[in-house]
């Protein structure tokens, strides 16, 4: 059976230099705000991650000057010692706080045999412009920097392993965002092979964030095979950079929509559109819900909370009773007229992270005429639409904490 995740040579920072290097992920900011985070850190991982900050104003980030920039960045960070390669195949143990919120994982390299075999499994469509734009930054730097998260169903052996190998202070405890990483450098050969093992004995993985990063890999690693006429199996290129952690740690996160128009309604006669699927009553808090085919809505500074009629809840179909899905087929769709949310522009995303408070400033701007508040999708839904070969709507997932930029990167030499 292909072996799911292999230890790698991990590219990190100099143990000096891993607050100065450790950056946000680089899709959860927009090109003016990473120039904001990097003035004054010339080792900031965005540097690579986001090289447009270091190109003039204006600059197409998906310029092919962009993608030189970042491995003209990438050579001198490494050229200065900011980065170092490890000499040796390593497992890396990665711990993330935020708050209460306490989840430990591991870095590896993913198996693309395994991700081909569908036992590495997905939810999500990709699109074929962003994954062009990682397989661009891939070929240009000859490394993966951006890991995918992936989530595995918890298990003892692995768990507890973790969960020894991270007792002794880490090697960086980084803190980014009100969120500390932690990581811890595995060299052992016998613990690399009982934690190899143990991933292998394992039925599947499952991609959680990362799709694009994960499907722009794959499409490297076919390509690279067929121009290497002495392929064997085990190159780099085979195996894709990931953090993994047990379901049962993982925390998702509301995926909130706010909409710009009431298509047309006016105020009651959207109500009344409403009520006949929803039991509707105003209230005078935020409404964060606390359980399935509940939602929170705000319009005209006012918070209501709206119960869906359980008939109407389709319990057999895994994914057409997520609330993401019963909001769309409810409301969105046929009252609010927005049939593909992943393309109209009426509709945005916020995430749940930003709490009440971001979906009650866009309304009361104007920007957007009303904002709805979501159940989080549950990991138990996640693995069981993506073991049934389904794909979850646009927009189910708000994963927290996110993950680091450049902490271990994997080189594809």
């Amino acid at each position: 059976m292909t072996a799911l995740v292999q230890p790698f040579a991990g590219l990190r920072p100099a143990l000096p230099y891993a607050a100065e290097v450790a950056a946000p992920p680089y899709d959860v900011m927009s090109t003016e705000e990473a120039r904001a985070m990097v003035a004054g850190r010339p080792w900031s991982f965005l540097h690579i991650s986001r090289p447009e900050v270091d190109l003039p104003e204006g600059t197409d980030p998906h310029a092919p000057e962009v993608y030189a920039k970042a491995r003209e960045n990438l050579d001198r960070m490494i050229q200065a010692g900011i980065l170092q390669r490890d000499a040796r195949p390593c497992y890396y143990v990665y711990r993330l706080r935020m708050g209460n919120h306490v989840q430990t994982g591991l870095v590896a390299v993913a198996s693309v045999a395994a991700y081909e075999a569908d036992r590495i499994k997905k939810h999500e469509f990709t699109r074929p412009i962003k994954e062009d734009d990682r397989m661009r930054q891939i070929e240009a730097l000859n490394a993966q920097t951006g890991p995918v998260l992936l989530a595995y169903p918890a298990d003892p052996t692995i768990d507890e392993t973790l969960a020894r190998l991270s007792t002794s202070p880490p090697l960086y405890a980084v803190s980014l965002n009100q969120v500390r990483h932690e990581l811890w450098v595995v060299e052992d050969p016998a613990i690399i092979a009982q934690l190899s093992q143990a991933f292998s004995r394992l039925d599947a993985l499952y991609v959680a964030d990362g799709h694009h990063r994960s499907a722009a890999a794959v499409r490297i690693a076919a390509q690279r095979r067929r121009a290497n006429p002495q392929h064997r199996g085990d190159e780099p290129y085979n195996y894709f950079l990931s953090v993994l952690f047990p379901h049962d740690q993982m925390q998702i996160l509301a995926y909130n929509r706010v909409i710009r128009d009431l298509h047309g309604l006016d105020r009651e006669s959207f109500l009344r559109r409403l009520r006949v699927a929803f039991r509707v009553k105003p209230s005078e808090q935020p409404v964060q819900p606390t359980r399935p085919a509940e939602f929170g809505m705000y319009l005209d500074g006012t918070w209501y909370r709206l119960n869906l009629d359980p008939q109407r809840i389709p319990w057999d179909d895994p994914v057409s009773r997520l609330d993401v899905s019963l909001l769309q087929d409810q409301v969105i769709e046929p009252i609010l007229g927005i049939v593909d949310p992943r393309r109209d522009e009426r509709i945005d995303f916020i995430g749940g992270i930003r709490g009440p408070e971001g979906l009650v400033k866009p309304v009361d701007s104007g920007q957007y005429r009303l904002a709805f508040s979501l159940y989080p999708t549950h990991m138990s839904d996640l693995m069981a639409i993506a073991d049934a070969g389904e794909v979850m709507p646009p927009k189910s997932t708000w994963f927290e904490p996110k993950l680091a930029d450049g902490l271990v990167s994997h080189v594809l030499d």
